[in-house]
């Protein structure tokens, strides 16, 4: 067992078979109906979340595990022996990455806490890489170092459907500006700390496209770990994969679907591509 252990959040939507065999550790985010909350890694199905979203007049909302949820992971890592490097959504979008920097303040200077300064697939590239470097046998500095690595070799980006959902639940930071024209559009958006916007581009054909033109560029520099995410949009995601298999001629380091946490946030139809140099996480 690796003496630095991996802690994230739920909001990297990972697949559960990656999670498992990089032994990364996780603490819930909530998503919070009306009539209930609920933890996110509780949920048993994205499907009929987004059933209910889409039927909804009230959004949900969703919060940050609390510090004591943050407590719960690390100690039992802490008297095991194992020191911790722990990344989290970006702190401009949740406050997430707070709460485990209080909760580390109360157990010294064996949690590292860093924010990812991105999201989903970005957030978990970067503690992939850190797993990497832990069962390589690399301490807590070395580990957090490959983290930050990763996450300065990353580019993600994402097509929402409408701005709408973003706009309803006060998450749409710098990309504010394409408001008033977006209900034509389909905004493709990044994350750097906040939601920050790329372009605009009109058919969600058009933003497929544009996935793979960014896809072809991410080759063209040798960053070859390339990922897909998506939203309730299964065929605009295969589609990408199938591009993305003929630009690089390897498999993708995952392929998911993004949950509800952030699926609350952007709404049905996003698609996600990207990618970091695959020997920083594979």
């Amino acid at each position: 067992m690796s003496g630095v252990a991996v802690v994230t959040d739920t909001t990297h939507y990972l697949p559960a078979g990656v999670v498992s065999a990089y032994g990364i550790h996780q603490v819930s985010l909530y998503v919070n109906w009306p009539d209930s909350q609920e933890r996110e890694i509780d949920l048993p199905s994205f499907d009929a979340f987004y059933d209910r979203l889409r039927a909804a007049r009230q959004l949900p909302t969703t919060s940050q595990p609390s510090v004591g949820d943050f407590l719960a992971v690390y100690e039992p890592l802490l008297d095991a022996g194992r020191d911790i490097v722990s990344i989290h959504i970006s702190g401009g979008i949740s406050g997430t990455v707070e709460s485990a920097r209080q909760a580390a303040a109360q157990l010294g200077d064996r949690v590292r806490v860093i924010d990812s300064a991105t999201a989903c697939g970005g957030l978990g590239l970067m503690a992939m890489a850190a797993a990497k470097a832990a069962r390589e046998g690399g301490d807590l500095d070395v580990c957090a170092a490959r983290a930050q690595e990763t996450r300065d070799g990353l580019t993600l980006w994402f097509a929402v459907d409408t701005l709408e959902f973003l706009v309803r639940g006060g998450r749409i930071g710098r990309a504010a500006g394409m408001v008033g024209t977006a209900l034509k559009v389909k905004p493709i958006l990044s994350v750097e700390s906040e939601i920050t916007p790329v372009e605009r581009v009109r058919t969600s054909a058009r933003a497929v496209a544009r996935m793979v033109e960014l896809l072809r560029s991410l080759h063209a520099d040798g960053t070859d770990g390339w990922v897909v995410q998506h939203v309730q949009a299964p065929e605009q995601a295969a589609k990408l994969v199938e591009a993305g298999r003929e630009i690089f001629g390897t498999e993708p380091v995952i392929v998911s679907e993004i949950g509800p946490v952030i699926g609350a946030h952007v709404g049905p139809g996003l698609i996600g591509a990207g990618a970091v140099p695959r020997a920083l996480v594979q």
